[in-house]
């Protein structure tokens, strides 16, 4: 197909709906070619009230069969380490920048393949829709690929890493590996080393909230 008959998914996103419709609505969208592969579309799960958001690169394989975010390898880290940072994964809203599972077949089994750029952009407007509903005070960037989603492609990850940053939409986000890339370190020191500055980053997620917090209650 041309890439002028996948409009992007702003044709597919109800407007001023909250997250039960989202979550329906994006079954059936066909803003970029993902869907022609993917089991289902996968949008994010939390509470309505969350004032953290963690948006991650886009549902893996079991997410994909599970319609579910985070429940893989990579959600069992999250999860892990959340509670380490003390953060409740309860009261955390999660998704991800792409909503279909992108993958190549490799024998029976599919194998992740990072979205491309275009994909990126098609999908926003879900995410936007999320961000609209939630109103969060602080969004938590997962991986490369969630940072080109909200920050543009000049944000560099690598530099930007664990530091609060203020968005024009009100909100601070900071930024941090996704955690499936613990799961890619070459040997256990890397892994544990990579785990424990995932952890402290997430803590600078909490630190940010608490503060958050603070400064709303007494702009009271």
């Amino acid at each position: 197909m041309a890439r002028s008959q996948f409009p992007g998914a702003a044709a597919y996103v109800p407007a001023h709906a909250g997250l039960p419709v989202l979550a329906d609505a994006v079954q059936s969208c066909r803003g970029c070619d993902l869907y022609q592969y993917a089991t289902q579309a996968v949008l994010g799960e939390g509470p309505r009230a969350a004032q953290l958001v963690l948006v991650g690169e886009q549902p893996g394989n079991d997410e994909d069969l599970a319609g579910r975010p985070f429940v893989g390898p990579a959600g069992r880290i999250l999860d892990r380490a959340l509670a380490d940072a003390g953060i409740d994964r309860a009261e955390v809203y999660v998704t991800n920048a792409v909503k279909h599972f992108k993958f190549e077949e490799r024998g029976k089994r599919r194998i992740h393949k990072k979205p491309g750029l275009g994909e990126i952009r098609a999908c926003y407007p879900w995410l936007e829709a999320e961000l609209a509903v939630i109103h969060p005070a602080i969004i938590g960037i997962l991986g490369a690929t969630a940072a080109q989603a909200l920050m543009g492609s000049a944000f560099r990850l690598t530099k930007e890493r664990g530091k609060p940053i203020p968005r024009p939409a009100g909100d601070i986000v900071i930024a941090t590996i996704h955690p499936s890339a613990i799961l890619r370190a070459p040997d256990d020191d890397s892994r544990h080393a990579e785990y424990a500055r995932f952890v402290d980053d997430l803590k600078a997620m909490r630190s940010a909230l608490h503060r958050a917090s603070h400064n709303q209650r007494h702009a009271m």
